[in-house]
């Protein structure tokens, strides 16, 4: 009897230890919040089929993220605002990334991406983990990051980003428009 009281004692020390490690030495995760590093993930780029680090390629772009799917009712509401948002700015170095969340082929999601008109960039993520990256409760939901990729700005649920306030919050982030000289 007493050898299995040992026993226990060892795994329950063992699976203490355990925990303890992961809490000490397990992977960091920051608050996604206001001024923080937005987090970089790989994800799909539609357009390319490419697999692309978030991070990379918006790197220098004032850049909003948003969350999405196509089951997503309020993800397409919001989605015609923010083609008239970036159609106003894009040729100042604002970037719309685009994530959705659906599942399986990126077929469907390019078929009602392209019946929509949509032309900012459409990448996909069917595992999740953007989700559990920039710490969401559902969609949609997004990130707007300055040049250097720190969060200015978080909403959960749909929005208008095409209002006067969200675009001069955006234009804040952006080089100032170039004057040309005559």
């Amino acid at each position: 009897m007493r050898s299995q009281w040992t026993v226990v004692m060892v795994v329950l020390a063992a699976l203490a230890t355990g925990a303890w490690a992961l809490v000490k030495f397990g992977p960091e995760r920051s608050p996604v919040e206001i001024g923080a590093d937005a987090p970089d993930i790989r994800v799909l780029d539609l357009a390319t089929g490419d697999s692309v680090s978030i991070r990379a390629k918006y790197k220098g772009q004032v850049t909003l993220v948003n969350i999405w799917a196509t089951w997503c009712g309020p993800c397409k509401e919001e989605m015609p605002a923010m083609q008239k948002v970036y159609d106003q700015l894009k040729g100042r170095g604002f970037r719309i990334a685009a994530v959705s969340v659906d599942q399986g082929s990126p077929d469907k999601v390019r078929a009602w991406v392209r019946t929509e008109g949509f032309t900012f960039d459409i990448l996909q993520d069917g595992s999740g983990l953007i989700q559990q990256l920039y710490q969401t409760t559902g969609v949609p939901e997004s990130a707007l990051l300055d040049r250097d990729g720190r969060i200015v700005k978080r909403v959960i649920g749909a929005h208008d980003w095409s209002s006067e306030i969200n675009r001069q919050l955006i234009e804040r982030y952006l080089p100032a428009p170039q004057v040309s000289a005559r």
